[in-house]
C-alpha cells in the first residue's frame, strides 16, 4: 500500500512539473530579412500569377471584363508584397476544374447512405 501511494505521489508530481511546461510560451526569435530575399519571394510569386493569366481560359476570362493580360499584369506590379504573395498561395491552392465535384459526390453519397439506412430497417426505395 504505501509503494502504491509513493508511486501515486512520483507521477502526480512528474504530471503537475509536465502541465506547467506544456503551458509556458514558446521562444520566439525576431530577426531582419534582407530585401533581396523578399525580391525573390515577389519575382517568384510574381512569375506563378504571369503562368496563370497566360492560360487561354484566364485570358478569355479577362477579355470578357475587358481587360487584357497586360494590364492586369501591370495592376500585378501595383500591388504590395504582402498582396502578391496572399494572390499567389491562392492561385496555388485553386484546383483546375474545381466546380463542385466534391459537392456532387458528397451528396450522392449521402443519398445512398439514406437508401441503405431505410432498406435495413425494412422500408423500400421505389424509384419510378
Amino acid at each position: 500500500m504505501l509503494q502504491k501511494k509513493t508511486f501515486f505521489k512520483v507521477v502526480s508530481v512528474y504530471l503537475v512539473f509536465a502541465m506547467v511546461l506544456i503551458t509556458l510560451p514558446a521562444q520566439g526569435w525576431a530577426m531582419f530579412i534582407s530585401s533581396t530575399g523578399m525580391d525573390t519571394v515577389r519575382k517568384v510569386d510574381t512569375a506563378t500569377i504571369q503562368k496563370t493569366l497566360e492560360s487561354a481560359v484566364v485570358k478569355q476570362r479577362l477579355m470578357d471584363y475587358g481587360l487584357s493580360p497586360d494590364e492586369a499584369m501591370a495592376r500585378v506590379n501595383k500591388l504590395s508584397d504582402e498582396q502578391v504573395h496572399q494572390f499567389a498561395a491562392q492561385l496555388n491552392s485553386l484546383q483546375a476544374g474545381a466546380d463542385g465535384a466534391d459537392a456532387v459526390v458528397f451528396v450522392l453519397l449521402v443519398v445512398i447512405l439514406v437508401i441503405v439506412i431505410l432498406e435495413l430497417t425494412g422500408h423500400h426505395v421505389v424509384l419510378r
